[in-house]
């Protein structure tokens, strides 16, 4: 008997027994849905996360600089021009100087903000795209002039959205000409990248009293390269204050991946736990199948005096049971994938099924109707005919 005609037996079969099949599916439906979801949630946290490491720059390895009580100075030149000599791992270096102040717009104003002062190279290494006007250029820095690009949060804060280039914005008592507005990239959270002010780092220095700048950051080539970056930024540090305490580097790419083995572990528990569901599923197919097998053990004994061969009985009942949970597989993924993308607006992140998942959960749908229809389609295959057709 050809697989064409065992499926039509075993789909006959089931749409029989709509009512009875509906429940021996749910138990599959509910399973691979919560497989899905958790899944797809856990994923989707982890995409957010990365997302979230790359704009603080997973790239980049901080410098920080303690010195040795003045003996041994580095300046922008020496870093810069370590740059060129390890132009095949480092990208570019900027330096860093970060202080807080009070700022004051045109109708409000902010305590405590945060300031960076950054090199003209900035915002194109670190994605920071420019809204209005431009962002801060080489001889902003050489004049130390005091000019500074805002980000979205901040117009909103003391301009209330309304600020143009040109306008005055000041920094700690002192007045500098806004060069640009950055456009919008987190909804304008306090927390967020959009709550930020630039400014050349020249000027930060002067304004912070810094008479050396003490932090850089060191843009690798590739994510590939910044524990080489890293490495080598500490051995050349090493060679020059010869004592590790007075200078740290250091990278996202250890924390990045530890976050990453963690999220990885817990996915793999919840979705074991939601796979406890599936075993629950398969046991009740199991179950269903013999009470098949028993309500029709006349009709097994028919078939078998009409010839049917062992393996056909088998086929039809593995194929019964495959079917079933296929069908109930395919709609727990349908209802799982809507659950997902729902809850995962709602959350305020994308937690849209993979299609790795989702070929996954169908393949152990079905894996799961053969493998417990197995057992109650050895049986029926092994029915004596005679005592089979005696059967009331």
């Amino acid at each position: 008997m050809g697989l064409i005609q065992v499926f039509k037996l075993s789909w006959s079969s089931i749409v029989s027994n709509k009512m009875r099949s509906f429940l021996t599916m749910l138990g599959m439906i509910i399973g691979v849905a919560s497989v899905i979801i958790m899944v797809s949630l856990m994923e989707g946290m982890t995409r957010e996360m990365k997302d979230s490491f790359g704009s603080m720059g997973v790239n980049n390895v901080t410098v920080s600089l303690i010195g040795r009580n003045g003996d041994v100075i580095l300046t922008e030149e020496d870093m810069y021009q370590y740059a060129k000599e390890h132009k095949d791992t480092v990208k570019a270096v900027i330096p860093n100087v970060a202080f807080q102040t009070t700022v004051k717009g045109a109708t409000d104003k902010m305590e405590g903000a945060q300031i960076t002062g950054v090199d003209e190279k900035y915002a194109s290494l670190n994605d920071k795209t420019v809204e209005k006007g431009s962002f801060i250029n080489y001889m902003d820095i050489t004049n130390m002039e005091k000019t500074c690009v805002i980000g979205s949060y901040v117009d909103l804060k003391v301009f209330g959205q309304k600020a143009k280039v040109g306008d005055t914005i000041k920094i700690g008592g002192e007045a500098y000409t806004i060069k640009g507005i950055l456009k919008e990239t987190a909804n304008n959270v306090e927390w967020s990248d959009d709550n930020c002010i630039y400014i050349p780092y020249t000027t930060g220095a002067r304004q912070a009293g810094i008479g050396s700048i003490s932090s850089y950051s060191l843009v690798a080539k590739d994510t590939n390269v910044v524990e080489k970056v890293t490495s080598d930024i500490n051995d050349y540090l090493y060679n020059i204050y010869h004592d590790k305490k007075f200078y740290s580097a250091t990278n996202l790419i250890n924390m990045l991946n530890e976050i990453n083995l963690q999220l990885g572990m817990m996915t793999a528990l919840l979705a074991g736990i939601a796979g406890i569901s599936l075993l629950v599923a398969g046991i009740g197919i199991m179950n269903i199948m013999l009470v098949s097998v028993t309500e029709r053990t006349r009709e097994i004994g028919i078939r078998k005096s009409l010839g049917a061969k062992k393996r056909d009985i088998m086929r039809q009942f593995v194929m019964e049971a495959g079917t079933t949970s296929g069908i109930g597989g395919t709609i727990g993924i349908l209802l799982g994938a809507f659950a997902s993308i729902e809850i995962g607006k709602a959350i305020g992140f994308n937690a849209t099924p993979t299609l790795s998942v989702v070929l996954i959960s169908f393949g152990i749908s079905a894996g799961i109707g053969i493998i417990f229809g197995y057992l109650p389609a050895n049986k029926a295959a092994k029915l004596n005919p005679i005592e089979a057709l005696r059967s009331e």
